[in-house]
């Protein structure tokens, strides 16, 4: 009885978890008119042309390239920057590195809105307004913290003697971090590559506030969809799926790493 009672718990739990993303679904393939005139669980009248909008329209297609460009680039630097930091952390002690550490963590715990005129007015200064690395260094400030706190917990897991091995059998120091330790932590960077992607793809504050054109994401171009025709709902709606996808690729390939993540508590 009490399995029982467990797996209707679950498939309930599931059915509510699910619904908004099919009801996304059922919109993206009905017409305006449909979604606007009847209430319908299925489309009446099912049609592809909100996909094709978004596939063939540049104003459209161009927002999921510039979003996939900043995001890649954000977390190519975030993993750079953290590797050495969370090793240098986990590895050895300092004066003022509890502090240092409690400091990295406070910036990722203030909200975007607090650095987006402070960016805004410096990227316009240097010349870096509207393109795509202003974006993903914006997004360093909150996912480089994040990512040092989540592979500081995975590299203490590490023995500090497989360091002194490598050392005394001649490897260097960059040799040794590439070859023997980064493998070790393949779990660590996995699952902050994957914390900082979903971070960066769904932010939505600096990625508007610092594009116009050029380097303008999806998440952006979803939000200036009134016309003077009104709002294109089943255009929206087909973006909104088209969005879920990559953060969806993403979780699929690495949901192993995120379950060892869980199971060492930095998750």
């Amino acid at each position: 009885m009490r399995i029982k009672t467990s797996a209707v718990v679950m498939t309930l739990y599931l059915l509510f978890l699910l619904t908004p993303i099919y009801w996304l679904l059922n919109m993206s393939l009905k017409t305006n008119t449909e979604i606007l005139s009847t209430f319908t669980l299925f489309p009446q009248d099912l049609t592809f042309r909100n996909y094709l909008v978004i596939l063939t329209d540049p104003s459209w297609y161009m927002g999921y390239v510039n979003s996939i460009i900043y995001v890649t680039m954000n977390v190519v630097i975030s993993l750079t920057v953290a590797l050495p930091a969370a090793y240098a952390f986990s590895r050895y002690s300092f004066m003022g590195d509890k502090h240092l550490f409690f400091w990295l963590l406070t910036n990722r715990m203030a909200p975007p809105a607090v650095f987006a005129l402070p960016f805004f007015q410096l990227y316009s200064s240097v010349g870096l307004f509207d393109t795509h690395i202003a974006v993903a260094l914006a997004h360093c400030l909150f996912n480089v913290p994040l990512a040092v706190w989540i592979l500081e917990g995975f590299m203490r897991g590490v023995p500090k003697e497989i360091d002194e091995t490598a050392y005394i059998d001649g490897y260097s120091f960059p040799k040794f971090f590439v070859k023997i330790f980064m493998p070790l932590i393949a779990s660590g960077i996995g699952v902050a590559a994957f914390f900082c992607f979903m971070f960066s793809w769904v932010e939505l504050l600096l990625s508007r506030t610092l594009t116009s054109v050029n380097a303008k994401p999806i998440a952006a171009t979803m939000t200036r969809t009134v016309s003077a025709s009104g709002m294109d709902w089943g255009v929206l709606a087909a973006a909104g799926i088209l969005t879920i996808v990559p953060g969806a690729l993403v979780i699929y390939f690495v949901r192993n790493y995120i379950a060892k993540g869980f199971a060492l508590g930095r998750v």
